[in-house]
């Protein structure tokens, strides 16, 4: 059984990889921007606490005393929710990478996984996705641009956190069942990729990571 803080909890993904967590026995951190508003997670086996994984200060105080961090935080919950944001600060991610690996080094911590964003993987001419007005959806591409700014922080920190991104399709869905099986990819998207996978899934994808890491200091996608 391991200890795990999960940055981000209270959102669907998070939800998910919690719920998956739990499920295995593990004991659960939940961190949350706002518990007041995470009550229905609380379990047996699950705390939840306040926290910011843009802050090193509030990393460094969480993660002491856990086997592993998943980063599932993103700062709007939907599409909907990131086109009413307005501005983004388009550093978001890279202060997130920069303040998780500064909290997980102090407290001794490797094993981080977190979940991407698929726009930064290539199509099958070897352009990303963000780039394709087509594919993607324009009003977003500052938040893709961000999402790719903390990858590219992770890919160059000299750090002994053993990090891992993985890359869901486009489409995550909510109320898909588990199946307990996911395909492994690299940084292209193939034709034969399906562009679905459930957020349960996704959770078992996580929690595999942790019990038995094959992935390591690199960016997977994953597929159905």
């Amino acid at each position: 059984m391991s200890s795990i803080a999960i940055f981000g909890a209270a959102g669907r993904a998070g939800r998910a990889i919690t719920a998956e967590a739990r499920d295995r026995g593990h004991r659960v951190t939940a961190v949350v921007r706002d518990p007041r508003k995470a009550g229905d997670i609380t379990a047996d086996g699950i705390a939840v606490v306040r926290g910011d994984v843009t802050d090193p200060r509030s990393t460094a105080a969480i993660a002491p005393g856990h086997d592993a961090v998943v980063s599932a935080v993103t700062p709007a919950s939907s599409p909907e929710a990131l086109a009413a944001l307005g501005h983004l600060d388009d550093r978001f991610f890279v202060d997130a990478a920069d303040a998780l690996l500064h909290g997980m080094t102090e407290a001794g911590v490797v094993r981080l996984v977190l979940i991407g964003l698929f726009a930064n993987l290539q199509n099958e001419h070897g352009r990303l996705i963000l780039d394709d007005p087509a594919s993607f959806p324009s009003h977003l591409r500052p938040f893709a641009l961000s999402h790719t700014a903390g990858l590219d922080r992770l890919r160059a920190a000299d750090t002994t956190v053993d990090w891992l991104m993985l890359t869901p399709p486009a489409m995550l869905d909510p109320a898909a069942p588990r199946q307990g099986r996911y395909r492994v990819g690299g940084d292209t998207v193939t034709a034969s990729g399906s562009t679905t996978l459930s957020y349960a899934d996704l959770a078992v994808a996580v929690i595999d990571e942790i019990e038995a890491p094959r992935h390591h200091s690199t960016r997977v996608s994953l597929f159905d």
